[in-house]
């Protein structure tokens, strides 16, 4: 029997993180850092728009962009909080999650051989996403000593004549970092000069504790060049519900409608009510959420720091990025013995592109109570690292 598989998946990797969940959800008393999604449940005004569409039967397919209803709020929202205006008609789809919406964006824009560039160590979907739409990842390792920002001359270095979309994930998963208003105003100028597009992941746009986040589709001449992304998982603690959206110019938005049409039809009916309640009336639940996460940030890195582990401080999402290259040991390594030693799981940064390497993530979408336990762990892990070193 001939191979029924496509050469293209199978030489695609698994994800970095899940390995490490599978072993710890057999593995007695064991804590995770690793889970990128918020320990609050979804607010009870929000469940309770999508218990009462299911009393009231609303359970039929809405239209394939969303329900006009929800593309409304989505465009009201993104007025006040960014400035930025969409036509909810042309130019706004509701999607299943976050993630389906950068999978379509990349499939409506590449040809065969368009490059895209993909500012690392960054969401573990952007390379697979891209090589499934035929088009060629080229990472842009960033680096600590930058904040792990994209500046101007690494990006510029990495620019081809194939060069046709660039990747802005800010706030960062998994390095926390974010790129303010003066260093966009930098990249958009090449983005300009260069004629390239932008997908901007902005899913933890309202998770940013420095300074009120900053769109690059709201500086001029960007928003005709922009895919914006974003969605409900993580300022709602909406995960499960599996909702997000895309705003784009009109010529892209339609064919991006029509991947959607053919693979998905429509998100869940469920869901999009839902979603119009958080959009109408949860800014209270975003900040209440966002304040513990910023409390437990200021927390998690001064307890690493007082174990002798470099940390930048990370302004963004609810993630911290630690270096352990001190160890002498390789993230996967590290990784592989805290769990087995500690029953602790933290993700190596390796699992968010190469330059990930001698940094973990450590997720803080956890209580203090967790935090504090898993840190107990850590210190005594690292504390045993050190007195190997010294023998």
């Amino acid at each position: 029997m001939r191979n029924p598989l496509s050469k293209t998946i199978t030489g695609i990797q698994p994800s970095g993180i899940r390995k490490f969940f599978d072993i710890v959800s057999e593995m007695d008393d064991a804590i995770s850092l690793g889970v990128g999604e918020p320990d609050f449940d979804t607010p009870w005004h929000v469940r309770e728009a999508g218990i009462h569409s299911l009393e009231k039967g609303r359970t039929f397919y809405t239209s394939n962009s969303g329900l006009k209803e929800l593309r409304q709020e989505v465009v009201n929202y993104l007025e006040r909080s960014q400035g930025i205006t969409y036509d909810p008609i042309k130019e706004t789809m509701i999607t299943v999650g976050g993630s389906e919406a950068i999978d379509v964006a990349l499939r409506a824009m590449l040809d065969p051989g368009d490059e895209v560039l993909i500012p690392q160590p960054s969401y573990v979907s952007y390379v697979p996403c891209t090589i499934l739409a035929g088009g060629t990842p080229v990472s842009i390792p960033l680096e600590e000593k930058d904040e792990f920002r994209l500046t101007p001359e690494k990006l510029l270095a990495h620019i081809t004549p194939k060069s046709k979309v660039l990747i802005m994930p800010f706030p960062n998963n998994p390095t926390g970092a974010i790129m303010e208003r003066e260093d966009l105003e930098k990249i958009a100028e090449i983005v300009r000069e260069k004629d390239l597009f932008i997908i901007s992941d902005e899913i933890y746009c309202e998770l940013s504790y420095k300074e009120k986040h900053v769109s690059i589709a709201s500086l001029p001449g960007m928003q005709e060049r922009c895919v914006l992304i974003n969605g409900f998982s993580k300022a709602y603690a909406m995960t499960g519900w599996r909702l997000g959206y895309a705003c784009a110019p009109q010529l892209i938005l339609q064919q991006m409608l029509k991947i959607h049409q053919f693979a998905i039809m429509c998100a869940p009916t469920t869901s999009q009510y839902a979603a119009v309640e958080a959009l109408r009336n949860g800014d209270a639940d975003i900040e209440r959420m966002r304040n513990s996460y910023d409390e437990r940030r200021r927390f998690l890195v001064a307890e690493l720091r007082k174990m002798g582990m470099d940390c930048f401080e990370p302004y963004g999402a609810f993630y911290v990025f630690p270096s352990i290259k001190r160890f002498g040991m390789t993230s996967e390594e590290f990784a592989n013995r805290l769990l087995r030693e500690e029953k602790l799981a933290i993700v190596p940064g390796t699992a968010f592109g190469d330059c990930g390497e001698g940094f973990m993530r450590i997720s803080y979408a956890y209580s203090m109570r967790d935090l504090k336990k898993a840190l107990d762990r850590l210190r005594r892990f690292t504390e045993r690292l050190q007195a190997e070193k010294n023998v």
